[in-house]
């Protein structure tokens, strides 16, 4: 069965064959499960601010 893998901005579940992955310089690997979330990073945006991310909703419990 194949690994369900976490959006490293939003906290949400990527199913396999969907998403993106990114790879630093240094071999990090960050996954992304939409463009939105890969450009809200790439922005430099706080998901914990982001109402219709994941950590906003863990985080305002």
């Amino acid at each position: 069965m194949p690994r369900v893998l976490k959006c490293s901005f939003c906290n949400s579940d990527i199913e396999p064959g969907r998403g993106l992955m990114y790879v630093f310089n240094d071999g990090t690997i960050m996954w992304f499960c939409s463009s939105k979330c890969f450009k809200n990073y790439k922005l430099k945006r706080d998901p914990r601010k982001l109402k219709w991310t994941l950590k906003y909703r863990q985080q305002s419990k």
